[in-house]
């Protein structure tokens, strides 16, 4: 599939992407995207591929149109939203030319299919740093492995305990860390890297309209769980492109960024370059 995806250009050696499976029937908000976007705000170049939602109903792709974002153009427009404002999206439909045979079976069935633990693997512009949250832990260092025989420099493969694929702050979470070419598998605690144990109500979301709202409420400054896991989330990513030598200091520049307001003009300037 990577090879038969249509390229997207970017003048960065390093982009990072943080596409989970999904697939885990979890109805939470859209924490990698949230992510992406704050990782970017923190200045690290972000390749975000993704779709629209099949097992729930705000994928990647459906908050982010909620949010005004052009999902359907073409890979060099993708790509001078990456180099000029520093994240794209990537809809995987638009890119990868094989898959739009998929796409009515898999709404169809409406459950996951192999498509889900492909997806992320498939990055349109060669991703090297990812973090790539899956929906079954015996999938963590299955996924940890391909990345690395794909050329993948530095990636966390994460499944959280409580079934989500993302790190999650409601429990502990099993990582997968790919770091120059070994792999070594552990468990995260949320806690001791001062993030507070969240309810799992406290994650839920809605309708991409409703997620939008979350999302931009939380760049604009709201704090709670939502902020809290997709800091931890957006300081992987930080770390994994080398902007930060540790996840305590990835946690630190997630926070500028929105605290910044970094991150919110990411999302404005990306609603405009992408409509442009």
């Amino acid at each position: 599939m990577r090879d038969k995806a249509t390229p997207v250009p970017t003048k960065h050696s390093l982009v990072v992407d943080t596409c989970s499976t999904g697939g885990t029937g979890l109805n939470h908000f859209n924490i990698s995207t949230t992510s992406a976007i704050v990782t970017a705000g923190a200045g690290v170049p972000v390749a975000k591929h993704g779709n629209r939602g099949v097992t729930r109903q705000s994928g990647s792709a459906n908050v982010l149109m909620a949010l005004g974002v052009n999902i359907e153009i073409g890979p060099e427009h993708v790509g001078r939203c990456i180099d000029e404002v520093g994240i794209g999206f990537l809809f995987a439909p638009a890119l990868h030319g094989a898959m739009k045979y998929a796409i009515g079976p898999r709404r169809e069935i409406g459950i996951r299919t192999i498509f889900n633990a492909l997806g992320p693997l498939t990055n349109p512009a060669g991703a090297q740093a990812q973090v790539l949250g899956v929906y079954a832990p015996e999938l963590t260092e299955t996924h940890a492995n391909v990345l690395n025989n794909l050329g993948c420099k530095h990636a966390f493969v994460v499944h959280g305990d409580d079934g989500l694929d993302d790190i999650t702050t409601t429990t502990t979470t099993r990582v997968s860390e790919l770091r120059n070419g070994t792999v070594k598998t552990y468990t995260l605690d949320p806690t001791t890297l001062g993030i507070p144990r969240a309810e799992p109500e406290a994650l839920l979301g809605g309708a991409p309209e409703e997620n939008a709202e979350i999302i931009v409420n939380m760049l604009k400054g709201e704090k709670g769980a939502k902020r809290d896991i997709v800091v931890l989330n957006a300081g992987a990513a930080i770390t994994v492109s080398g902007k930060a030598d540790s996840l305590e200091v990835g946690i630190e520049l997630a926070s500028e960024s929105i605290d910044s307001g970094e991150a919110l003009a990411k999302l404005r300037a990306l609603k405009s370059m992408s409509n442009s």
